[in-house]
């Protein structure tokens, strides 16, 4: 997924309300869809000092649950999604490095998406973790777009 792809897809991803009750929504829905293709996954959905919803599927590893962590992290501190992060920083050739964050504690590899709402912005992010990074970010990606047809 190339920049301008990954910009268009996050502009389309608004939400009009996000509360703990939305998180297990959304939690739900990504649990479904992972069980559906016996994927071997972490699911996260947090905000910066709060887990809503957490969830190790069969198949996945306690790494995952790091990864997740980082990866959310990341798009909790760019406000966007952290393949886009990562895709930006390979295309100037930088890296988290950059911004003075430690790669312990921020990832820059897809599977995190930030949680807009409509006039509030960034309120939580939700994560994927435990497939390559690409499809780590559809599967989130998917997981919303469901939630918004409901």
């Amino acid at each position: 997924m190339d920049i301008a792809e990954l910009e268009a897809e996050a502009a389309a991803l608004v939400l009009d309300a996000f509360d703990e009750t939305t998180a297990l929504r959304l939690g739900r829905v990504l649990v479904d869809l992972a069980l559906a293709g016996n994927l071997p996954v972490v699911i996260d959905i947090r905000t910066a000092n709060r887990t809503l919803f957490h969830a190790a599927l069969p198949g996945s590893a306690p790494l995952n649950d790091l990864w997740a962590l980082r990866k959310s992290n990341t798009a909790l501190r760019f406000h966007e999604a952290s393949l886009l992060v990562g895709a930006r920083h390979r295309a100037k050739g930088e890296s988290l490095a950059k911004h003075g964050l430690d790669t312990a504690d921020y990832a820059d590899h897809g599977g995190a998406v930030p949680i807009w709402v409509k006039g509030v912005g960034v309120v939580a992010a939700a994560t994927v973790s435990g497939l390559p990074q690409v499809e780590d970010h559809k599967l989130v990606v998917r997981g919303l777009k469901a939630l918004m047809a409901a």
